[in-house]
């Protein structure tokens, strides 16, 4: 499973991108593939504010309701609108077209390089 080393990652299996000064987040491949057919997302509202670690959305797929993690502490300041309207995206393309929020992050827990997170799920 080829996992992009230039994101970071949290034990929940969600990454976020931080080459700019806006954060982009989303669930890795192993997440897609272990929920199954995305079928319903359900993000953060544009401009509430998100603490690391917390509960801040909801992925049902055809198996199971998986509960999506803030990464990082901040305001919610772009969602996907195409991964809400077509979930399939973040099964298709989880790393580029179905990303799920973007995070204008004021802290973060402890994440995870490519290589942590290749052992942890190894």
């Amino acid at each position: 499973m080829s996992i992009p080393a230039n994101l970071h990652y949290t034990a929940d299996h969600e990454w976020m991108d931080t080459t700019t000064g806006v954060a982009t987040v989303g669930i890795t491949l192993f997440a897609a593939d272990a929920l199954g057919d995305v079928v319903y997302v359900k993000l953060p509202d544009l401009g509430s504010v998100v603490s690391a670690g917390m509960v801040c959305g909801e992925l049902e797929s055809t198996k199971s309701l998986s509960d999506l993690f803030a990464p990082a502490s901040g305001e919610i300041v772009e969602i996907n609108q195409a991964a809400i309207d077509d979930p399939a995206l973040i099964n298709k393309d989880p790393y580029g077209l179905g990303w799920l929020f973007k995070v204008s992050v004021t802290g973060t827990d402890k994440l995870l390089s490519a290589s942590e997170y290749e052992a942890k799920i190894s």
